[in-house]
């Protein structure tokens, strides 16, 4: 039977986003079968792809050639910035590439993971301005409207020396040591497990639920916690005896396969500005195996008026 004009689109917007991904250096959109190319499954496929696709060609293009082309062809005119240090709109965006790749012409935005859901990508990467230098743990969020990124978050933070589990802020560790997410149908009960775990174990302080939801052997690549549920434990019990009025409010969770990121604000106590979260979890076997963190300080003074988040 041949193909629908629907399905020969979506099968022409998977190839296309493949293959911009791994034009540069990405790993390639992972392929989940659909039943039916007429299904909207089929057609929702298609475009989170693409909007990976674009999500990290925009990203490269901007910040490490300092590309103006890229923004006007993917970046919407009203775009909405919640970067502190960035005003709103694409002509800002074009500004701020160009300045960028000026003073850091060997930049590199070494992009490790990333993941889609509905109208939002996350991209995970580790941003070097100088070679030879750590750089920066740097967790991207886009919103998409109309097939054009329409608003970005995001959250910044130092790569220190040394860790305190011997993991470095980037690298999968659990098995298989894939940077792409696992397939489609692990989407849906991968967010309900990390969001019940994220609700009970930061939101609630309960220490106990870290055994119901953690693998007792969690990789942990935040670089001030130990590897295990134990040291989990050890962890988050100091922080919240150290801030007993600390509180985390949720601001969006985006999930595809077996990870599932949290992006929050955490304020230690009241009246503070608080920091900027992103929690990224690996889920296997109804567990959380691994974990990555980006914390970024809520500066006194924006560029814009959107907040962080």
């Amino acid at each position: 039977m041949r193909p629908t004009t629907r399905a020969r689109s979506a099968l022409v917007a998977v190839l296309a986003s493949a293959a911009l991904l791994g034009a540069v250096g990405t790993p390639a959109v992972a392929a989940t079968p659909a039943a039916s190319a007429d299904h909207a499954g089929y057609d929702s496929f298609a475009r989170l792809g693409y909007q990976k696709a674009v999500a990290v060609r925009v990203l490269k293009g901007v910040f490490e050639r300092g590309d103006t082309d890229v923004v006007d062809r993917y970046v919407r005119p009203d775009y909405i910035q919640h970067d502190p240090l960035a005003p709103d709109g694409a002509e800002a965006l074009k500004n701020l590439g160009v300045g960028f790749h000026q003073r850091f012409p060997d930049a590199e935005y070494d992009v490790k993971r990333v993941i889609s859901e509905g109208d939002l990508v996350l991209v995970h990467s580790n941003v070097v301005t100088t070679p030879g230098t750590r750089g920066a743990a740097v967790v991207d969020i886009f919103r998409f409207q109309e097939g054009k990124i329409a608003e970005h978050w995001d959250v910044s933070q130092n790569v220190p020396e040394t860790s305190v589990n011997g993991n470095d802020m980037f690298s999968t560790e659990s098995w298989p040591r894939t940077r792409q997410p696992g397939p489609a149908w692990l989407t849906a009960s991968s967010k309900k497990l990390v969001t019940t775990a994220y609700g009970e174990i930061i939101g609630q302080k309960d220490l106990s639920a870290i055994d119901r939801y953690y693998a007792p052997d969690i990789i942990q690549h935040n670089p001030n916690s130990p590897n295990g549920a134990e040291g989990a434990k050890a962890g988050l019990g100091a922080y919240f005896a150290a801030f007993p009025e600390l509180t985390f409010s949720t601001k969006r969770v985006i999930a595809e396969g077996d990870l599932v990121a949290v992006h929050s604000h955490a304020v230690n106590a009241p009246g503070e500005r608080g920091q900027a979260f992103v929690d990224l979890f690996r889920v296997r076997n109804g567990k959380i195996v691994e974990h990555w963190d980006v914390v970024q300080d809520v500066p006194e003074t924006s560029a814009n008026d959107n907040t962080m988040f």
